[in-house]
């Protein structure tokens, strides 16, 4: 099967494509079957809302879409990249790099300011302090706090910790960003201004992104919304 501009050469390449993803877990003598050749296709700049409510398979979905878990059968490309069969420390060099994630909880570090949880993905990485450092800054003024970088998390606001969060998660200037119910702690004003933001890097980097969310006023702003039936990704008007 061919996505690519092989076909047309003013379509880009989808930046995540899961195709025909299958996934089960095993409760015993039971199989639990949660994905059943699931395919979904996100390309650069576009966001998509999944809305499935709990226990449909949002988080197997993101963690197989994140390299955070293999499919029983199918693949999991990136950039047209096949993760699948991979080695485990080339699929980490690929998440490090390619992939950014957003949890309901911001999971800063305590102890680091603002600007050292947003460096440190990036010193990681392998670029110098100082280098990590002009980027931060950069990243936290885009995102309204530039004043707030010196401050720790117990410093900031929800809302200013979830920023901080989705500077962090694009600090290395991934391909995918990957969220789960980033909103979902937060207080209806807050959440919409959070959303606000990450829409605006979405489309203003070329990021592919998939949100997991129950928020459907967020969602319907999204470019695209899919549930999971069946083990299905299917498309929502």
């Amino acid at each position: 099967m061919t996505m690519t501009s092989d076909i047309n050469p003013t379509i880009p390449d989808p930046a995540l494509w899961l195709h025909k993803v299958v996934r089960s877990y095993h409760q015993g003598e039971q199989t639990l079957s949660i994905l059943d050749e699931a395919d979904l296709a996100i390309w650069p700049g576009q966001s998509v809302a999944l809305i499935a409510p709990s226990g449909a398979g949002k988080s197997t979905l993101l963690h197989l879409a994140g390299l955070l878990e293999r499919p029983d059968q199918g693949e999991v490309y990136v950039g047209l990249e096949p993760t699948a069969e991979m080695e485990d420390e080339a699929r980490t060099t690929l998440r490090r790099l390619q992939i950014g994630f957003v949890y309901q909880f911001h999971h800063l570090l305590p102890e680091f300011t603002a600007q050292e949880n947003v460096m440190l993905p990036q010193m990681i990485r392998g670029l110098s302090k100082a280098e990590a450092r002009t980027r931060s800054a950069q990243l936290l003024g885009y995102l309204g706090l530039d004043q707030r970088g010196t401050h720790r998390p117990s410093e900031l606001s929800g809302g200013e910790q979830q920023r901080v969060a989705i500077a962090r998660a694009i600090a290395n200037g991934p391909r995918i960003l990957l969220a789960d119910e980033p909103t979902g702690n937060l207080d209806p004003k807050t959440a919409d201004h959070v959303f606000t933001v990450l829409t605006q890097i979405v489309r203003a980097t070329g990021l592919a992104a998939l949100v997991a969310t129950h928020n459907m006023d967020l969602a319907a702003r999204m470019d695209r919304r899919v549930t999971l039936r069946d083990g299905k990704i299917v498309e929502l008007e």
